[in-house]
């Protein structure tokens, strides 16, 4: 019955970390609380030019607790007595070094300020080398490809690749750290008070997707290949681990300190984590064949299919195939793209550039002036930007622009990859850039798309979720004519904590299954974009453009 029972789903995402308390008979959000981290906020343990990417466990607690407690604040009395189930998700793969008691090494005194003791982000991408390598001893070493349930390709956004560059380049960090834990692993361990890394439940879906896990290994790649990697990394299968668990698993139950810390009793279950796209794919109601799409900063693509009707197949290319690292007893792939709205914000910040230099430096106006018009012109540019480039007809483009300006997850990961912008002459202005970069972002979804079709794995349709769903009309709405594919909205705002909380609900035992409980607590869709036939077909043609564009750019540059 409604108000009898409720769960907390706690999204961490690349710059904040969101709690929302979900009444579990009918998913109607009670209250939420959302905390930005700090010391990411001022850019701390970062460089952008050496794609550097770090974030201090400090920064996950601090929003832990604040949201949390927050969002109990903010719900009806009595609130807190009937929290059920906690459930997590985390960007990932967000990897960091612990200790033989499973503390981060940030959290100890020697290493409170070296960002390789931190949690490396899913966007750090300095292990290119390293993801390189891993490739290639995998196609030559004589024994098992541990690539080929994750597309054939590892990147160097998973972990792996990021614990032998750390290992590599620290040895500070490499003679203290134990073993390696991901971020969506250590808050329930964190929570349930049982951190030591070799008992902690850890994620299918972080382990199958990111670190090569799979039954028909045995677990993890063996500890042969590991040798023939790198020396560096003898003994460390070992003090990982062999048992993965689904999101609808308990990890235990909530601490006494931390039951104390958050305002809840310690009967509240914990369940094991996942990334947030693959618990926001349930949160966004996802179902077999219907492609749900996280976008934001960047994309993340979910699909589920039956198990028995993909069978042996290896889909190539993609960010990895998982027997429930979505809805436990479906198969999950993953794909997605390492920058969408990135690149907005990128053109975005690059039209500002005259107001954050030559105005602050301007001796006309007041240091307050200046401030406001900065903050307004920086609020203002992408939705007048959206509104001119949504009225240049598909059949104008002469821009063409490529997205890898972060590199190219799917299809066919590589890093390396850097992005472009074409037909540029004269009368090019900033509206029509803009529209070229939009259309950009789409043309890749379509990449995505076309190898799932490609190599036989049928799409239905598309549900996307995310801020650029709700907020961006335009963008959707070239989305929709690029994919010639109906895309529908998700209408929970928080799609993703939603998921998670559909997971807390299973992993307490108040539905016997994730679809049970999707069921119950889906909030439904709220709009559908349907293609415009007129644009198809300007876009068929933009798109052969793109697509030659991009072989040139991976084979010349």
């Amino acid at each position: 019955m409604a108000g009898e029972n409720f769960v907390i789903g706690i999204d961490y995402g690349t710059d904040s970390v969101r709690s929302i308390i979900v009444d579990a008979a009918d998913g109607r959000e009670i209250a939420s609380a959302v905390h930005y981290y700090q010391r990411w906020k001022s850019g701390k343990y970062c460089d952008a030019q050496k794609n550097q990417f770090r974030q201090h466990p400090l920064d996950y607690i601090e929003g832990l607790e604040v949201t949390v407690k927050k969002a109990l604040a903010d719900s009806p009395a009595g609130t807190a007595a009937r929290v059920r189930g906690i459930t997590i998700d985390t960007t990932g793969s967000t990897p960091v070094a612990v200790d033989k008691n499973g503390v981060p090494l940030a959290l100890t005194p020697d290493f409170e300020g070296d960002p390789d003791a931190m949690f490396v982000l899913w966007k750090d991408h300095t292990a290119v080398q390293e993801a390189a390598e891993i490739n290639q001893v995998a196609k030559t070493w004589g024994g098992v490809d541990y690539t080929q349930f994750v597309g054939g390709i590892y990147s160097s956004e998973w972990f792996w690749a990021k614990i032998l560059h750390v290992l590599r380049s620290n040895k500070k960090v490499r003679e203290a750290a134990f073993s390696w834990v991901e971020h969506c692993d250590w808050i329930p361990a964190l929570l349930t008070g049982d951190q030591n890394p070799l008992t902690l439940k850890r994620s299918r879906c972080a382990a199958g997707h990111k670190a090569l896990w799979h039954e028909s290994f045995d677990g993890l790649p063996s500890e042969e290949f590991l040798v023939a990697l790198d020396p560096l990394l003898k003994g460390l299968r070992a003090r990982l681990f062999r048992e993965t668990f689904t999101c609808d698993v308990a990890a235990g139950k909530l601490s006494a300190e931390w039951a104390k810390r958050l305002g809840l009793h310690t009967d509240v279950v914990v369940g094991a984590g996942a990334f947030d796209a693959h618990l926001g794919a349930l949160g966004g109601e996802i179902t077999p064949y219907f492609l749900s799409k996280v976008i934001g900063t960047s994309t993340c693509d979910m699909l589920v299919a039956p198990l028995a009707d993909m069978g042996d197949k290896l889909v190539h290319g993609i960010c990895g195939q998982v027997d429930g690292s979505i809805i436990p007893g479906m198969l999950g792939m993953e794909a997605g793209q390492s920058a969408f709205g990135d690149i907005y914000a990128w053109f975005r910040n690059l039209l500002l550039w005259p107001v954050e230099t030559l105005v602050q430096q301007s001796t006309v106006i007041g240091r307050d002036v200046k401030d406001r018009l900065l903050a307004e012109t920086g609020e203002k540019i992408i939705p007048e930007l959206s509104k001119l480039a949504e009225r240049i007809p598909p059949s104008e483009s002469a821009i063409v622009a490529l997205d890898w300006m972060n590199g190219r997850r799917t299809p066919d990961a590589n890093q390396m990859l850097k992005g472009a912008i074409t037909g540029l002459n004269l009368g090019s202005d900033a509206p029509k850039i803009f529209r070229a970069l939009v259309e950009a972002t789409a043309f890749g979804a379509k990449k995505i798309v076309d190898r799932f079709l490609s190599e036989g794995v049928e799409i239905k349709g598309v549900i996307a979720l995310g801020g650029i769903p709700k907020k961006s009309p335009f963008i959707m709405q070239v989305l929709a004519d690029v994919l010639n594919m109906p895309i529908r909205v998700a209408r929970c705002e928080q799609a993703v904590a939603l998921g998670s909380a559909m997971a807390a609900a299973t992993a307490a035992g108040l539905y016997k299954t994730i679809e049970k409980a999707q069921h119950a607590m889906g909030n439904g869709f709220e709009k559908e974009y349907r293609p415009k036939p007129d644009n198809v077909g300007h876009y068929d043609k933009l798109y052969k453009q793109y697509s030659g564009l991009g072989s040139f750019i991976e084979t010349n540059m």
